[in-house]
């Protein structure tokens, strides 16, 4: 290369975006005329070269492999200082083509992909994948399968809530004792999902018209016995948490989402109800047999970070509430409609949407049939996706130390983003 420059660094450079390394910029000044600056002009004053720089922004680019980015997820971030000026998701690193796979398959084999939507929710989505096949073929389900259903459902939400509490305080700076807790508790929730289904997280256990199995011997009174603990977990959670002046200061204040702002974007789940809209389809919808059971539905005043996180406390023991009636409740009888026929499973022709309140928002599923053994459309509207898509407005305006929790109060699983 003419002039001296230094090739090998003029290369490298280009996989680094540095388009002016040291080494270059050294053989650049070698040969500019003493007199000449940079662009040409005169030799810059002292003064001049003091602010050099000043006003600029910096872009950085955080993920796709950072312990605050919730999976493989990539943010980038224009900063004016450690104030973020522009802020912007960047999704596909877990793109794992389930919608195309759910159509070519049997309606059946669609069912295992749902547990890799949210994988700490793989029942819930079971049931929402359930709820909209059972809409297409008018299949009902027996009694003891809607008890069961709730009772997964609720222990999944409890489960979810205490992990992403663990996870925002983990993110905020309080490294371990909180997600502890948090996982102590999960990992007695997963005891229970894995004696009922044989997997601790890929459960793969409601079926078309019911569930896959019944309780074995003795599942009522070891989950009784769980459910008769979280109060005193919650209380604990609670009080080590929740007038934490750090916690509060790092929270309060920190990432509004105005009403109106959620609901045109479609946002679902606890981060709606903290902004104080009063939605959750276990009333609006009354899907299950959740018109059976008393539980209140928390709503936030501020709709900051601090808002979201209580909410999520709040809703666990709300949970708790319907567990024990639900446990309290269940009768005995069939767990499967018969009318079901898993293997030659072919639905009118027609189209469906099912949903449910799944722990992080609205999990929905929309199915066209045309009559053959595999759905023609096969859709997915997932919560932590739409939710995704107001982290810009959170952010703009507030510090980068903020941006991290603000992005660990919205609760994503990188599984159900990308899909």
């Amino acid at each position: 290369m003419n002039g001296g420059l230094d090739e090998r660094a003029l290369i490298g450079a280009l996989s680094t975006g540095d388009l002016m390394p040291e080494s270059a910029g050294a053989a650049i000044e070698e040969q500019r005329p003493p007199d000449a600056s940079p662009s040409g002009s005169a030799t810059r004053s002292p003064a001049a070269e003091s602010v050099r720089g000043e006003g600029e922004f910096l872009e950085v680019s955080l993920g796709p492999h950072h312990p605050s980015t919730h999976g493989v997820f990539r943010v980038d971030v224009v900063l004016d200082g450690e104030r973020v000026v522009r802020l912007k998701p960047v999704f596909g690193y877990l793109h794992r083509n389930h919608e195309k796979l759910g159509e070519r398959g049997s309606y059946l084999a669609a069912m295992p992909y749902t547990d890799r939507l949210d994988y700490f929710c793989s029942l819930t989505n079971n049931w929402a994948y359930a709820l909209a096949v059972e809409k297409l073929a008018g299949l009902e389900v027996p009694e003891r399968a809607e008890y069961i259903r709730v009772i997964a459902a609720e222990l999944t939400r409890v489960q979810n809530h205490a992990c992403l509490i663990g996870f925002l305080l983990q993110e905020a700076g309080a490294m371990g004792t909180p997600i502890m807790y948090a996982f102590r508790e999960r990992e007695k929730v997963l005891d229970l999902f894995e004696s009922l289904t044989g997997a601790r997280m890929m459960c793969n256990y409601f079926r078309f018209g019911g569930c896959r199995c019944d309780l074995p011997p003795g599942w009522i009174e070891q989950c009784r016995r769980v459910v008769a603990e979280l109060p005193r977990f919650l209380d604990e959670f609670e009080n080590l948490l929740a007038t934490n002046e750090i916690l509060m200061a790092r929270t309060q204040g920190v990432g509004v989402l105005s009403a109106a702002l959620a609901v045109n974007a479609g946002v679902t789940g606890p981060n709606l109800r903290a902004s104080g809209v009063n939605y959750d389809l276990r009333k609006a919808d009354r899907y299950g047999i959740y018109d059976r059971f008393k539980f209140r539905v928390p709503l936030g005043a501020h709709g900051d970070v601090y808002d979201r996180y209580m909410i999520r406390v709040l809703e666990m023991r709300e949970s708790v509430a319907i567990l024990d009636q639900a446990l309290a409740g269940i009768p005995e009888g069939p767990i499967l409609n018969p009318r079901s026929r898993l293997r030659s499973f072919r639905p009118r022709a027609g189209e469906a949407y099912g949903r449910l309140e799944a722990p992080k928002g609205e999990l929905g599923f929309y199915l066209i049939s045309d009559g053959s053994g595999s759905p023609y459309r096969y859709r997915i509207r997932p919560p932590s996706f739409i939710n995704l898509t107001v982290l810009e407005d959170l952010c703009v305006g507030r510090l980068l130390q903020d941006a991290i929790v603000i992005l660990g109060g919205i609760d994503i699983v990188m599984g159900e983003v990308d899909r």
